[in-house]
C-alpha cells in the first residue's frame, strides 16, 4: 500500500471518504486524528497513478493539503 496523508476541513472528512472509497478495490481512507482532520488514503500501488489524478481533482473542488511527511506518533 502507498500512503498520503491529507489535511482537510473536518465536516468534509466523510465526503472525501465516500468519494474516494466509491472508486471501489483502489484505496481506502482512514481518519487518522479526527480533532485536526488528517486522514490517511492507503492506495492499491497498481492504481496509484488514478488515485494520484483524483486526490489532485478533489484538492481543486475542496480545501485539502497533502502532508508529505507526516509521522503517526504510536503509544504503546
Amino acid at each position: 500500500m502507498i500512503n498520503k496523508y491529507l489535511k482537510l476541513k473536518r465536516k468534509d472528512i466523510s465526503l472525501i471518504q465516500f468519494i474516494i472509497e466509491g472508486y471501489e478495490g483502489m484505496a481506502t481512507v482512514t481518519t487518522i486524528d479526527p480533532s485536526t482532520a488528517i486522514i490517511r488514503v492507503s492506495i492499491i500501488p497498481d492504481f496509484i497513478l488514478e488515485m494520484v489524478d483524483i486526490i489532485n481533482d478533489l484538492k481543486n473542488k475542496y480545501k485539502m493539503e497533502e502532508i508529505a511527511d507526516y509521522q503517526i506518533n504510536k503509544q504503546l
